[in-house]
Order: C-alpha cells, then structure tokens, then sequence
C-alpha cells in the first residue's frame, strides 16, 4: 500500500491538519494556544493520576490517549506494528524526566511552542531557539557516535501494554472513577486543567492525529535534527505547514493576539524560557524524539519510547511537587536548578555513550 503521508505534499497536508485542529480544539474549549499541547497534557493527566496535587491543571486529556490508540490501529492495520524494546530503557526514562522539566519551565512542548507563536505569543521565540539549540548540541553529539543502543524485537503483546494503559486511561476518564474522598482521579474545577474541548471530539482528533503522523513520521525535533545534520528539509516543510494553517485558522477563529506580555498560560522570563527548551531540545534529540513522535512509536509498538513518555508524566510530578514548573507569574523557585542538573545530565549522556568517534 502507497503511503501518500510520506511524501512531501503528505507531510505538509499532516502538518496542516494538526495546526487546525489545534487552533479549533482551542476554540471549542482546550486553553488558550494550547489546543494541543503533548507536555502540558501529560502533566494534566499527571495530576490527574496524582502525581501532583495542582489542582487546576488536573485532567485525563483525550488527544494523548488519542495520539497513541491511532498510531497503534494504522499501525496494525498497515503491518508496522513491530514491538521492540531494550535501548537504555532506564536512561530514556530519565531523559523523559528531564525532557518535562525543560518543558514546564518554559510551559510546552515544541508543539505548543509553535502553536504560541501561530497565536501571536512572542516568548515563543526564545522557547523555538532554545529548542533549536538544544537538538543542534544533540546533533554534534550525533555527528561523534552517540547513541543508546539498538532495539530487539519482543513478543507482541509486550506492544499492547502502552496502548492498553491508554485505554485503562479512557475508562477512568469516562467514567470519571472516585478510589476514595478526596482522592484520585482528579478533575480540575477551575485554570487550565478545566478548560477543554468536548470528549468525543478530542478523542476523535487524537485519533486522526495519531494515524497521520503515524504514516507521515511527523516530529518536530526529526524536522530540526533532519535539517543541521543532512540538510533534509522533508519534515520541517510539515512544521512550517502546522504553523502556517495554526496561524491562518487563528486568524479566521479571531485567536491572533500578537505581543510578549500578557499571553495565556506563560511567562516572558526570556532567558529561562531558552535555556529550559534548550534543555528539552537536547534531551528529546538524545532520546531520538520529540514527545509526540515517542506517543507514536510507543502506539507502534516501541517499549522505549513507551518508557520516555512514563519519565514524562513522572516528571511532570517532580516539576510541581519541588516547585520547578512555571507559571504565568515566573519560574518555579527551584526551576534553574533542574535545568542546569538536566543539561549536565544530558551532556554526561552525550560524551559517555558513544559506540565510536568520527575522525
């Protein structure tokens, strides 16, 4: 079967299609210029789970279940569901860690990143060029031999774990389960966690969302990375296509409100909102992913992207619990100490494990 998704009009369609649909889950209830957002939703579910006690960004988000249940049917509908696992699984956790913290300093992830910047954000800016150079200090290490170690195939079932924890998310979702007063699942009443587009329609989006990117092997860190390291601009004509339509759609939605101050769920501390992207940037390009495109391999079957994306929700716990995430008002108070600690962890990473160095 043609898979038209991979091809240069393919990726710019997929790239198109998830800037509208961010922009319109956005006006149909999802935080403003955060109609999708992979980091924040994560650490929404964390807190539901409670991982973290904020109880404003506290909510089962349907687009991440969504992103991994479509990526896991094309998948198997198209033969390329191939479970595999064994590359540094503990150090991919970590880097998930890291890669949230990074995130929740700046507030997003490189989706939102560019989705604030299609919304007229202007701190945006410093989060894209932070991220850019983080993954240009991957690919240096890239260029010298790093590298986590090859994957092994595994018994197909194990592939079935990360998308059936997804639906085990679903239920509780749905049927919004107590395990006891006061206790777990949470649901925000108020801020960001409250606010959010209709069930059925996200989930529908993640879906849609999850198959296409699938197919088109959409990632913004593989755009970036693509570009320094083979000077390959394929998947950068799709992240240059989610701006535009995001943008174009915000437009018409009435969405576009250009400046540094005052912008939804974000904060203009420029030097920390480079250096905790510079720090994501980095970790997503030593994991090989930026964290949509690890919510796609894990639907595929990638035991290890699975487990990057479980050091993101508890990452996103650590980031609350020790007042490291940001929020509208400036950084957490222990924030530039975890971004500098994740940054010399990453760089340990990329000076240690190398399989051998290019003359």
């Amino acid at each position: 079967m043609k898979n038209i998704f991979s091809s240069k009009w393919g990726i710019i369609l997929v790239g198109g299609i998830i800037g509208t649909f961010a922009a319109l889950l956005q006006y149909w209830g999802n935080p403003a210029n955060m109609g999708i957002c992979v980091a924040c939703f994560e650490r929404d579910i964390a807190g539901a789970l409670g991982l973290h006690r904020v109880d404003i960004v506290q909510y089962i988000r349907p687009e991440i279940l969504g992103f991994v249940l479509g990526s896991f049917l094309i998948a198997l509908f198209t033969k390329e569901y191939k479970p595999r696992a064994g590359s540094s699984s503990l150090v991919r956790f970590f880097l998930g860690i890291f890669a949230m913290i990074g995130a929740l300093v700046f507030l997003g992830c490189p989706w939102r990143a560019l989705l604030r910047l299609a919304g007229g954000d202007g701190n945006a800016i410093l989060g894209i060029l932070g991220l850019a150079t983080g993954i240009a200090i991957g690919v240096q290490f890239l260029k010298t031999g790093y590298n986590l170690g090859r994957s092994y195939p595994s018994q197909k079932a194990a592939g079935w774990v990360f998308p059936a924890f997804m639906v085990g998310l679903f239920l509780l979702l749905f049927f919004r389960v107590s395990f006891s007063e006061n206790g777990a699942i949470f649901f925000s009443i108020k801020g960001p966690g409250s606010m959010k587009a209709n069930l059925w329609i996200s989930l529908s989006a993640g879906l849609i969302i999850g198959m296409l990117a699938q197919r088109s092997r959409f990632c913004t860190m593989g755009a970036i990375r693509d570009s320094i390291l083979i000077q390959d601009f394929h998947l950068l004509s799709g992240v240059i296509s989610l701006v535009f339509f995001a943008f174009i759609a915000n437009q018409i939605l009435g969405q576009f409100k250009p400046g540094f101050l005052e912008q939804p769920i974000a904060h203009n501390n420029h030097l920390w909102n480079f250096l905790g992207m510079v720090l994501s940037g980095l970790a997503f390009s030593l994991a090989g992913g930026c964290p949509g495109r690890q919510l796609f391999l894990a639907g595929e079957g990638d035991a290890d992207a699975g487990i990057f994306a479980m050091g993101m929700l508890v990452g996103a716990g650590f980031a609350h619990n020790f007042s490291l995430a940001s929020s509208p008002k400036g950084i957490g108070a222990f924030a530039p100490h975890a971004v500098i600690i994740g940054i010399c962890f990453c760089l340990i990473l990329g000076f240690t494990m190398r399989s051998k160095v290019k003359s």
